[in-house]
């Protein structure tokens, strides 16, 4: 596996139909993209998508540009259009069901209803993708578990072995 050269770049993609509509202005892509930048990543402008299908439309597309990360925050619950889990599934070639573990323990620390997440975390290729909860609160327990984390989990996409 070749070396991976140049930043490192992130996606953040919004599952909100509400938000996507103007009805609602999304709270968590602002948390999501400073995060993501104070870990030196570049990042685009975020996406913001209907729930459902679109979901699914939006992160193909982008893996078409290959970031190292793609975070979702949206329609992890159980409202009937609350599909990101379903879209995000069939996308991913390894599935880290710990990393989700870890996210909604920490949320529980916080909220019942984090029990509630039905978000999942794996890798497509060199990609990373995590789906967090639609709430600021969330989005912010499901960053501080990522922390340690993220670098370690880019180092390994990238082809590093240190452990």
């Amino acid at each position: 596996m070749a070396a991976v050269t140049g930043p490192r770049t992130a996606s953040v993609l919004i599952a909100s139909t509400r938000a996507a509509t103007g009805v609602y202005e999304d709270l968590t892509a602002p948390v999501i993209s400073g995060w993501l930048a104070g870990h030196g990543f570049e990042t685009a402008q975020p996406l913001v998508v209907p729930d459902g299908e679109p979901v699914g439309a939006a992160l193909r597309a982008l893996l078409l540009l290959s970031p190292r990360v793609i975070v979702t925050s949206g329609g992890t619950g159980l409202s009937p259009d609350d599909l990101t889990p379903e879209m995000t599934r069939p996308l991913l070639d390894r599935e880290l069901p710990g990393v989700m573990e870890a996210i909604r323990a920490a949320g529980l620390a916080s909220t019942p209803h984090a029990a509630l997440s039905r978000g999942h975390a794996g890798t497509t290729g060199r990609t990373f993708i995590v789906n967090l909860p639609g709430s600021p609160g969330g989005v912010r327990d499901a960053l501080a578990v990522l922390d340690p984390i993220i670098e370690h989990i880019c180092d390994q996409l990238e082809g590093s072995h240190d452990h």
